[in-house]
């Protein structure tokens, strides 16, 4: 039965032994790359949003609702479902299989997404109204035309994430990390475009975004034909691809959930009765700052560990996902917790890096500071969050997650009525951070009823931490006092307090945390010396 097989193999090949198998790659490694990428795209990211801040109030909060649309849709069929969902059964197949599942997986989610942007461009006027108060300080109108142009967004965002979930499932991080620096550039030189040509044009500013998600596809696709895994879009039906689809579908409960939390935030900001016209852009800039630390000091290790922690549920082996699991809290709390002391301490300077021209409103600035000083301190809480859930979604347990999240989102929304009314704009962080709290509490309790959770392990290490943070923001502070107040048309002034400040408050949160024996200081303070003796 075999000679066929081999008769016309050459004695020296079919007397090789079987090739091993490929080695890992290294966990740091592939962590650096995705921080070094989040960083450039953040940082990218912060040009762009001060180009933006260039537009007056009226056209900047349209635009903001605008974009939210097809964000509504974007977690749920791009980037958070496909790389939760797509990863733990494209890692569980053997390479053919893997190729017909993405050929399937990919042709089936452009025909949905396809539909959804005539969907979404026929019922932009109810949507627009969903988002927008009855009692506008934004205009509807404008919002309403803008919402159609950048409709196809979602389409291109959602081929761009179907790259980056096939690239990173085999652990190539650099060109899918990279990817979004591809949309700013794009966005950034669009944007100086329209300010020089074009200032007041709805039509451009809406094309930077469009534009760049385009950009952003386009660069993966060079590196998913390197590696052999640029896949031809069919629909078909494959075994796993009910698989991935049934992981996608608790997705549902919980994205309906934070769209109703994204709708309910957008009514509130836009209600002129309650907050003046700016307050949907200051949001967005308070936003902007916010993913940006998150991204670059959370979701980077989560992201580049989530393939490891799959593999390891893959093959059951509980003890090092277990391990796994506590490493990758100690990292993401030991670098949050500096993060959210020096946000929350140096908020307003944080705000003027957007003020690229000088002329930020007030009322933009003051309601970026607040919204932002607040959300800061939910940062420790969602880190915790965001790692945790990633492990029940490799080890698909997705019901589980997106059933607490969805809950945890809903509180926020009643927080959110509760809080915002008599506290102002910095009751949406409180409100974020009750609700974290809240919701990591869950999940511990789930993990530890299924795998074991020690809580005495972490809770001494996040107390240290925690304690270290905040002498850190005291500082900063400190350092801060002599130098004007943060205010419009003080982006020098504020890049120079936070170098100078923030600098001293990072310095003095390393230099404690090695004293105190801290390993995530111990390695990267040895990794550097390392270095420098090269």
């Amino acid at each position: 039965m075999t000679a066929p097989d081999t008769a016309d193999t050459p004695a020296s090949e079919a007397t090789l032994p079987p090739a091993p198998p490929p080695r890992p790659r290294s966990a740091a490694r592939n962590t650096l790359i995705v921080m070094a990428g989040t960083f450039g795209s953040r940082l990218s990211g912060v040009v762009r949003q001060q180009l933006i801040n260039g537009f007056g109030n009226e056209l900047l909060d349209a635009f903001v609702i605008a974009s939210r649309v097809p964000n509504l849709l974007r977690e749920l069929l791009a980037e958070g479902a496909l790389v939760n969902s797509f990863i733990p059964v494209y890692k569980s197949l053997n390479p053919t299989e893997r190729r017909e599942l993405a050929r399937a997986f990919s042709g089936t989610l452009i025909g949905i997404n396809l539909i959804l942007m005539v969907l979404g461009i026929l019922a932009a006027p109810w949507i627009v109204s969903l988002l927008i108060s009855a009692n506008a300080n934004v205009d509807v109108g404008l919002a309403l035309y803008m919402t159609r142009l950048v409709m196809p967004f979602l389409t291109l965002i959602s081929l761009a994430s179907i790259a980056m979930g096939l690239l990173n499932a085999d652990e190539h991080f650099r060109e899918s990390s990279f990817a979004p620096v591809a949309f700013n550039a794009v966005s950034i030189v669009v944007l100086l475009l329209a300010t020089v040509l074009f200032p007041h044009s709805a039509t451009w500013l809406a094309l930077s975004w469009l534009l760049g998600g385009l950009a952003q596809l386009l660069v993966q696709l060079p590196a998913l034909g390197r590696y052999g895994l640029l896949p031809t879009p069919q629909l078909m039906v494959h075994p796993a691809l009910g698989r991935v689809l049934a992981q996608m579908a608790p997705f549902t409960l919980t994205t309906g959930a934070r769209q109703i939390l994204n709708v309910y935030v957008q009514r509130l900001l836009s209600n002129g009765a309650i907050f003046s016209p700016g307050a949907v852009s200051a949001y967005a800039n308070a936003e902007t700052l916010f993913t940006m630390v998150n991204g670059l000091f959370v979701v980077s290790p989560a992201l580049a560990l989530f393939p490891r922690f799959s593999q390891l549920a893959a093959e059951a082996d509980w003890p090092r996902f277990k391990e796994l699991t506590y490493s990758t809290l100690r990292t993401v709390t030991f670098l949050a917790a500096p993060a959210s002391a020096l946000l929350v301490a140096l908020s307003g300077y944080a705000i003027g890096i957007f003020d690229l021209r000088g002329n930020m409103p007030l009322d933009r600035f003051v309601a970026g500071t607040l919204i932002l000083t607040g959300w800061a301190l939910a940062l420790v809480p969602w880190a915790i969050n965001t790692v945790l859930l990633r492990t029940f979604y490799a080890r698909q347990r997705t019901r589980e997650a997106v059933v607490v999240s969805a809950v945890g989102f809903l509180f926020e929304v009643t927080l959110y009525n509760l809080l915002v009314p008599r506290w102002g704009l910095i009751g949406f962080g409180i409100s974020t951070t009750i609700a974290g709290l809240l919701v990591g509490l869950a999940l511990v309790y789930l993990y530890g009823r299924q795998l074991g959770f020690s809580v005495p392990q972490l809770a001494p290490y996040l107390a240290r931490v925690l304690g270290l943070a905040v002498i850190a923001g005291l500082i900063a502070r400190l350092v801060a006092l002599p130098f004007p107040a943060a205010g419009p048309g003080s982006l020098l002034l504020s890049v120079l307090v936070l170098a100078l400040a923030g600098g001293a408050g990072l310095i003095s949160y390393l230099g404690l945390a090695a004293a105190l024996n801290v390993g995530q200081a111990r390695q990267l303070l040895g990794g550097l010396r390392r270095r420098l003796g090269r």
